[in-house]
């Protein structure tokens, strides 16, 4: 019958997890300012206590077993709520730290919230960022987020929400486009244009604008859908279709003369740019502190840019 685990076998855990993801006994050893063989009796110790072998050993690398892997999969996530869990104790003291999940869009994550990240990170010198730039809006509570920056409208009511500013929209298309198909000159006449939609939302699959009628909304279709507001803009420059972006993604390609606008005279409403967190009886410092610093700084940053 096998043995109840303790702290020391929680020691040897952490130490095969080190050995996997550095993929040497030598390479864990110096992060752990030990000896190599110390680090492989104790892996061997871990194996043996588990009756399984978990790493197979190279004379120049090390590689997990179809056990191992599968151990050092529920191992890593282990640990790191344990680690998360040691963070959060020492947050209640109101310091800042430990690991903050921070998910973005791309290209707004790329030009507009990764250059102000580094003076949060002077500011809160012990948490640790993750940052993770995608198109998807992501759940916070299943993938573990802790803050998530989304533009465009917010679904989630459950969800604390930090307005930060809002993107104006623009319809456009490549020059090159609108001399093949032609320009149109009401909101209506996208119905014989290719227009491309953002796949996950589905308010794209109708666009609104403000006239001098009023609202109008139009359904439109076209032969793309995309995820990704960057590939949707290399689509349009390339004269596939017509796309609604936000102005902070295609102003310069406008500038340049590389796409125009269309139906200048119809606005688009402007989408809300939030900071949002899960709801609870107080956020944790490192999210408070995220919230606060770097809200601010993106709200200075888009009213210079007049977005």
């Amino acid at each position: 019958m096998r043995q109840q685990s303790g702290l020391g076998d929680l020691q040897d855990v952490a130490l095969f997890v080190r050995v996997v993801e550095g993929r040497s006994f030598s390479a864990a050893a110096r992060a752990l300012k030990t000896t190599t063989s110390a680090v492989s009796k104790r892996v061997a110790r871990l194996e043996e206590r588990l009756g399984a072998r978990l790493l197979e050993r190279t004379t120049r690398s090390v590689m997990p077993t179809e056990a191992g892997a599968a151990f050092y999969s529920r191992a890593a996530r282990i640990l790191a709520d344990v680690d998360e869990a040691e963070n959060e104790i020492a947050s209640l003291g109101g310091k800042p730290r430990g690991s903050l999940r921070v998910s973005a869009p791309v290209i707004f994550g790329e030009h507009h919230l990764a250059p102000i990240l580094p003076a949060f990170l002077e500011r809160c010198p012990e948490v640790r960022l993750d940052l993770s730039l995608s198109d998807q809006f992501v759940n916070l509570l299943e993938e573990r987020f802790d803050v998530a920056l989304r533009v465009g409208p917010l679904v989630d009511s459950s969800l604390v929400r930090v307005r930060v500013g809002t993107a104006a929209g623009l319809i456009v298309a490549s020059p090159a486009y609108v001399a093949r198909a032609g320009k149109p000159e009401s909101p209506r006449d996208l119905s014989r244009h290719n227009c491309l939609r953002y796949s996950h939302l589905t308010a794209a699959r109708e666009w609104r604008f403000r006239g001098p009628r009023g609202e109008v909304s139009v359904p439109v279709v076209g032969n793309v859908d995309v995820n990704h507001g960057g590939a949707m803009r290399e689509l349009v420059l390339a004269g596939v279709g017509v796309a609604r972006l936000p102005h902070f993604l295609v102003a310069d390609a406008v500038e340049a003369g590389l796409l125009v606008t269309l139906l200048s005279e119809f606005c688009l409403p402007p989408v809300g740019i939030h900071l949002v967190h899960l709801s609870g009886a107080a956020p944790l410092p490192k999210v408070k502190a995220f919230v606060g610093a770097v809200g601010a700084a993106l709200r200075e940053r888009l009213r210079a840019l007049g977005r």
